[in-house]
């Protein structure tokens, strides 16, 4: 027997309880059908629009960037000046309606057919996250299990080399990863933009999950934008810009790619230091 060729070890687990919002670190965690156990369990959406809440239009949602979600019996929320409600606190639409000025409800379930707004992520590069630029108005999660708040898929993973690679290339001279929002960031020495290598190839992550790779993530305006306390950071859009151009996944034009979706074929547990193998 063969063995599976290697690519590293789990060097992180995030989790976003709320969409758009600010996530957290985990040590462990179960990954089902629906991804790691608590993530994107709740959305904040428009009342008057019915459009899910997201800061990849981010002339009108960048404040959710500054907003922290944690798991628990109840999902905590917490406001930059320390105020902290619960999901379940009859008081906190009209607390975040404030905070974000536009009309919102706090939800677990989408509405049949539900979408978001996408703001050109190259005319945002452009023209400033004030402009009022093209938005593409998307579905969510056509790679998810339905009820879900993924944009696509229900795992989104990174390679620390692709971090690497973006630092490298970065005026800042580097670029902090938790602003490509991923599920399992995977330590590995390969060199470049590694997920590029990964698209229709099955991976083991642990003694027991198995999941499958099945496009490389487009990046909207989001890595961009100030996040809690990190600053704003143009490079970790306009990098991927120039040096990682390439189609997504068949049918779709060229755009700046960052990670890779994937979908889960066997559920597990997951740890961070687990080996992920190639299967």
């Amino acid at each position: 027997m063969t063995e599976e060729p290697a690519l590293g070890t789990v060097a992180a687990l995030r989790r976003y309880p709320v969409k758009s919002m600010l996530g957290e670190q985990l040590a462990a965690c179960e990954v089902t059908a629906r991804g790691l156990a608590g993530d994107r369990e709740l959305a904040l959406v428009h009342r008057e629009t019915g459009k899910v809440a997201s800061a990849k239009n981010p002339r009108v949602w960048r404040g959710l960037l500054k907003l922290a979600a944690a798991s628990g019996p109840a999902v905590k929320i917490l406001f930059p000046d320390g105020t902290a409600m619960a999901s379940n606190d009859p008081g906190l639409d009209a607390a975040l309606s404030r905070f974000l000025r536009q009309p919102v409800t706090l939800t677990a379930t989408p509405a049949p057919g539900a979408v978001l707004d996408r703001a050109d992520p190259d005319q945002v590069l452009r023209d400033g996250i004030r402009a009022r630029v093209h938005v593409e108005v998307g579905h969510l999660g056509a790679a998810a299990p339905e009820g879900t708040f993924f944009d696509f898929a229900p795992l989104h993973l990174l390679a620390t080399s692709t971090v690497d690679q973006v630092a490298r290339l970065s005026p800042r001279g580097t670029v902090e990863p938790e602003r490509y929002r991923p599920n399992i960031i995977i330590r590995m020495t390969a060199p470049g933009f590694a997920e590029n290598e990964w698209t229709g190839r099955d991976l083991r992550i642990g003694p027991d999950l198995a999941i499958r790779v099945i496009a490389l993530t487009p990046r909207c305006a989001i890595p961009t934008l100030e996040h809690g306390s990190l600053p704003r950071d143009q490079g970790a859009l306009r990098v991927p810009a120039a040096h990682n151009r390439v189609s997504a996944r068949e049918g779709l034009s060229p755009q700046p790619c960052v990670g890779a979706y994937a979908q889960v074929l066997q559920p597990g547990h997951l740890k961070v230091g687990d080996l992920a193998s190639l299967a």
